[in-house]
């Protein structure tokens, strides 16, 4: 699950990115308003992390902005106005969820991964795929009722692909999902991971359809 952080406390900004990521998400963090509209033109997002009071401008005025585009992405906001009205304000200016500092880090997490859950249009927290179950939220992979151990990048392109089961990726979509910004793109590591992940888990998990990318056929 990839998310744009819009923190302008560089303290807090840092300590997301890497909660988040040791959750599991890739992250790109930025601290302005400025950033962030740059970013969603750039990137493909699942979901916004978005501070309230930001240096150049109020987030609340980004996210009507947004809206009034019809940039759909969910968004989540973080910040430390926390009243009542502000939470009715900030839901009913297009947020998707509201989440008052100081926060847990898990619980913030755990908002994240049900706002793309909606947005997909999923019901179960876990994906399934004939004999593999995948849980997002402990990072672990059954097969046959068997734990699998996968690199977190293996467990990034394995979920990416069983959310959209029946649907090719191509290799830069798989990318997006994997790398931030800041991430070096590793030459041929999509390849590499197919490969291993068709070594754990069977070659008819993952199909390559030539000229196109990847899929997890439909069960």
């Amino acid at each position: 699950m990839k998310v744009l952080v819009v923190e302008d406390d560089e303290v807090l900004r840092e300590a997301l990115e890497t909660g988040l990521m040791l959750a599991g998400f890739t992250v790109d963090p930025v601290a302005t308003i400025a950033d962030a509209r740059t970013a969603v033109l750039d990137w493909n997002y699942d979901a916004v992390v978005l501070d309230l009071t930001l240096p150049d401008g109020s987030g609340l005025d980004l996210l009507s902005d947004w809206r009034k585009s019809d940039l759909a992405v969910p968004v989540l906001l973080l910040t430390a106005r926390n009243a009542t009205r502000d939470r009715i304000n900030g839901l009913d200016g297009g947020a998707d969820d509201y989440l008052g500092k100081p926060f847990d880090l898990d619980e913030l997490a755990a908002r994240l991964r049900a706002l793309s859950r909606r947005q997909q249009g999923r019901v179960s927290a876990m994906l399934e795929w004939r004999d593999l179950q995948l849980d997002p939220a402990t990072r672990e992979l059954m097969k046959a009722g068997s734990p699998v151990s996968l690199s977190r990048r293996e467990f990034t392109i394995l979920e990416t692909l069983m959310e959209q089961q029946g649907r090719v990726l191509s290799r830069a979509q798989l990318e997006e999902r994997l790398y931030g910004w800041q991430d070096e793109i590793e030459s041929n590591a999509i390849e590499v991971h197919i490969h291993n992940l068709r070594g754990k888990l069977g070659r008819e998990t993952i199909e390559t359809v030539r000229g196109e990318g990847y899929r997890v056929p439909r069960r």
